[in-house]
């Protein structure tokens, strides 16, 4: 059976499996943007531009402040654009890198950090943070720019799909959105775009168009070829509808141009069901209708409904005291029809629990603890032990986020590679494979316990070595522990002497030892003869008296 050609009949069969997929989620989707971002998603193409979107179910603000302290708290542990928040290593552990190793290690990382810093990466990472929150994911296009290397956009929810390999990685994505007929023709030429799109050109160059771009694996993929139709990745953007059978572009991508932050997934499923919004929905959707009734109640007790004689009918009563009615006639009291006295009390603790509930889904107060105690000036190790339990939670939905950020700084990487703005590579470290390491407040958080172990080691074997056997102390390689300490702490290389350097240091101690055990030999002969001759013996009397002469 022959292979299926890659016209636009196919991507539009893909496009209809993966939008059958995305459907049967498409209601939860909606159901939490109802109660954390009413415009969070966006179903429709066409509805770019669509003015704000009010939520009829948000009574309280409560949804709006977790998920926003949910993304500035990811973003300042995580991915703070002010702190160093990844380094560059080797995959390789059995590899001891050199000074110049490292340096060039830590150069490659400065130069990454610059370049995300100079795009619009940093401005776009909340959005990021906020959908992965409420909805369990994200996506976020990567795409090559001549000014600042790279550059990424921010994908609405419900406007693209896609698909996982076997191994559960994102290998298939399938974008639906909205382009101006003068974005069309300068990006992909006018030729290329349908009569619709070239006539809108010439007389309202701003009307909207409806583009498909389809990325998937290439089943004509060839290593190392230079044709774009074979590359690693096939890429194919055309309009939809307007009678067109070509695309506007075909082409081919060496590596993925697209990255997914997802939450936990359950088993083989393409989309997440585990994680933030999922787990705080039943509490908003209780907060929501306490928040009704607790108005109910106030208002029953500010501007009750009252029931008085029926003589009262179609009179107007004075609301000054004494209760006297329009003709002067006093009339017996009136009184509210409701007499119970709502438990406004209770409601109001009850709705007090829910709200701490929803933003400690949203790990308000881990982020807010961390913060805290960072502004005390308290160390990396400090805030791991007060925050031990609460991190064990948050690390599953870290390490998913460190997943993603790896795919985004591999592919700068390689845009700095073809970009050819990388420094020359060690001859050591030639044929070795990049890693990535996160330095991160809350991954350091993490890994402080490394460090508490390694002090709790030096400080057991010093006392060992002063009770039992001074030699002990010798189990301590001091120049590895040094080293390794560094790179838990996140020490900068330049501030750590090479271990050449303490060779060469080590050497100049050893001469200079050397020499001064010569001179205390030689100044201690001299007082052996001066002994032996008297004060006033010296040459051939000396050494006749030795029996030398």
């Amino acid at each position: 059976m022959s292979e299926k050609k890659y016209d636009k009949k196919y991507f539009e069969q893909r496009r209809a499996e993966l939008r059958q997929i995305f459907e049967q989620i498409k209601p939860d989707l909606q159901e939490l943007a109802d109660y954390f971002s009413p415009n969070g998603v966006r179903f429709i193409a066409r509805n770019v531009n669509k003015p704000y979107v009010k939520s009829k179910k948000i009574l309280d603000s409560t949804t709006f402040i977790a998920v926003r302290n949910f993304a500035s708290g990811m973003m300042t542990g995580a991915t703070s654009p002010t702190r160093r928040w990844f380094k560059t290593g080797i995959m390789n552990k059995k590899f001891k890198m050199s000074y110049n190793a490292k340096a060039w290690c830590a150069i490659q990382a400065e130069l990454t950090r610059k370049i995300l810093y100079s795009s619009n990466f940093y401005q776009l990472l909340p959005e990021v943070y906020e959908q992965l929150g409420i909805f369990l994911f994200s996506c976020m296009a990567m795409e090559k720019d001549y000014e600042n290397v790279v550059n990424f956009k921010v994908l609405p929810i419900g406007s693209y799909y896609y698909a996982k390999d076997g191994r559960g990685i994102v290998d298939t994505v399938c974008r639906n959105y909205m382009e101006s007929a003068k974005n069309l023709v300068e990006r992909y030429g006018l030729e290329n775009c349908s009569d619709q799109v070239k006539t809108a050109y010439k007389e309202r160059p701003n009307d909207l168009f409806e583009i498909v771009h389809f990325v998937e694996p290439n089943r004509e993929y060839k290593e190392n070829s230079p044709f774009s139709s074979q590359k690693k990745y096939i890429s194919a953007t055309y309009e939809v509808g307007n009678g067109t059978e070509g695309f506007l572009k075909k082409s081919g991508f060496d590596r993925f141009p697209y990255v997914v932050f997802e939450a936990s997934c359950n088993g083989e499923d393409a989309y997440p069901s585990k994680g933030c919004g999922v787990y705080a929905l039943p509490d908003a959707k209780q907060l929501m209708t306490l928040i009704k009734e607790l108005g109910k109640a106030v208002k029953k007790m500010v501007s009750p409904a009252y029931q008085g004689s029926a003589s009262l009918k179609n009179k107007k009563l004075s609301d000054q005291p004494g209760f006297f009615n329009e003709d002067g006639d006093s009339v017996a009291g009136i009184r509210p029809i409701h007499e119970v006295n709502p438990q406004v009390l209770e409601l109001k603790v009850i709705i007090a629990e829910l709200r701490e509930n929803i933003k400690a889904i949203f790990y308000n107060d881990l982020f807010a603890m961390i913060l805290n105690t960072a502004e005390r000036g308290r160390t990396a190790t400090e805030v791991n032990e007060l925050k031990e339990e609460k991190m064990v939670l948050l690390s599953p939905l870290l390490e998913q986020i460190h997943t993603a950020l790896k795919q985004i700084l591999d592919w700068v990487f390689y845009a700095e590679m073809d970009a050819e703005i990388l420094p020359d590579v060690p001859q050591e470290l030639e044929g070795e494979e990049i890693e990535i390491e996160f330095i991160s407040t809350l991954a350091q958080a993490m890994k402080a316990q490394n460090i508490s172990s390694m002090e709790r080691f030096i400080t057991f074997t010093a006392n060992m070595a002063q009770a039992v056997d001074p030699v002990l102390i010798k189990k301590i390689k001091g120049e590895t522990m040094i080293d390794d300490y560094a790179d838990y702490a996140n020490i900068d290389p330049s501030q750590i002497a090479p271990n050449e350097e303490l060779d060469a240091f080590r050497e100049e101690q050893a001469q200079k030892q050397q020499q001064a055990e010569q001179m205390q030999q030689l100044q201690q002969g001299s007082e052996m003869i001066k002994n032996i001759g008297g004060a006033d013996s010296y040459g051939a009397d000396l050494l006749r008296r030795l029996g030398m002469g």
